[in-house]
């Protein structure tokens, strides 16, 4: 494990979160679809961090022995992310509590208390993502043992409302469990404004898509590299008939791309070629295969280089403990800086 120079202050205003996870640094690391595999997981996670592996659409099978595999590298603790809409959810749920796995994350959609219960009963801590006050209520009431909220500023699928606004709704009234900040944050300065604020921790995607440990293909890598914060735009939906959550990427023409897609389903439909349901699940498998051609093959052009706004603040690849080292030291200065002031 690195060894940090966390000062006593950061580290009171995020022990609770730190021994929720179990680890040093009450960071999160996101979950991102085929970039938050083992090496990235197991690095964050060695480096006193809190990997958490994406499912994604794996398999049981599959999700088994990325688990195994993460075990592999890593003897610190870690969590796997599993997604709501799964049509094998329940049995994804068996796998993570065979291995003991200790913490899973329930996201791509509210989770049913049912989920929520099987989990507590197996012996693992569970983390939802709560997107407004009233849910994150309900979400600790049916037994979530920890929160995210997300705002919009972050990677791949999003919700309407901004991090600052979320933070300021939720935190100020959630304190029967710790809750973990998300989307945006790539600086330690701000880590420092949301603990001040309540917050048990925070969570970071973006920020670490360019770490030598990530398998991302070098052109997904270089994208991030070039881009800044204006160049990862939300998409849209073009029929009110078929709700699209939004996707923040970096435009390129997948964007194009999947715009296009939209109206061919939708004409399928009108036509009376595919059901409601299916024209849905069509638009919405888009990108799943998008976002594996850029990050496993490259493809930059009609990929999806799903990013979050942070992504300007990503100027060259770095081992994730120099990543960490960097937001802690800033972190620790912003403490630093305000003890002087108020002296």
């Amino acid at each position: 494990m690195a060894q940090f120079s966390v000062s006593k202050g950061l580290s009171s205003l995020w022990q609770r979160g730190a021994d929720f996870l179990g680890c040093e640094l009450a960071i999160l690391g996101g979950a991102m679809t085929w970039v938050s595999e083992r090496h990235l997981v197991a690095a964050l996670s060695n480096a006193g961090a809190f990997g958490v592996l994406a499912s994604g659409s794996m398999t049981p099978e599959l999700l088994r022995a990325e688990i195994e595999g993460t075990r592999a590298l890593t003897s610190r603790p870690f969590g796997v992310n599993l997604i709501t809409m799964h049509p094998r959810l329940d049995q994804l749920i068996e796998v993570c509590l065979e291995l003991k796995v200790g913490h899973v994350v329930l996201a791509g959609g509210l989770p049913k208390t049912a989920s929520i219960r099987r989990l507590k009963e197996g012996g693992a801590k569970v983390i939802c993502f709560a997107p407004a006050v009233v849910l994150a209520r309900k979400l600790a009431r049916d037994g979530a043992d920890a929160l995210v909220i997300e705002g919009s500023e972050a990677g791949g699928h999003i919700g309407p409302v901004s991090t600052a606004v979320l933070a300021q709704e939720i935190l100020p009234v959630m304190r029967d469990v710790p809750v973990f900040v998300a989307g945006g944050i790539g600086r330690g300065e701000a880590i420092i404004s949301y603990l001040e604020m309540g917050a048990a921790g925070v969570q970071l995607g973006t920020r670490f898509v360019c770490a030598s440990e990530c398998i991302a293909h070098e052109n997904f890598k270089r994208a991030f590299i070039r881009a800044a914060a204006r160049d990862a735009m939300p998409t849209s939906q073009i029929d009110p008939r078929f709700p699209v959550i939004p996707v923040r990427a970096l435009a390129n023409d997948g964007t194009r791309l999947f715009m296009e897609k939209q109206r061919e389903v939708i004409g399928r439909f009108d036509r009376g070629e595919l059901s409601q349901s299916e024209a849905q699940l069509e638009i919405e498998h888009f990108w799943a295969g998008a976002l594996r051609r850029a990050v496993v093959d490259g493809d930059v052009e009609t990929g999806s280089l799903m990013a979050g706004q942070s992504v300007g603040m990503v100027t060259r690849e770095q081992p994730v403990t120099e990543i960490l080292t960097e937001l802690v030291e800033q972190a620790n200065a912003a403490l630093s800086g305000r003890d002087g002031r108020a002296a």
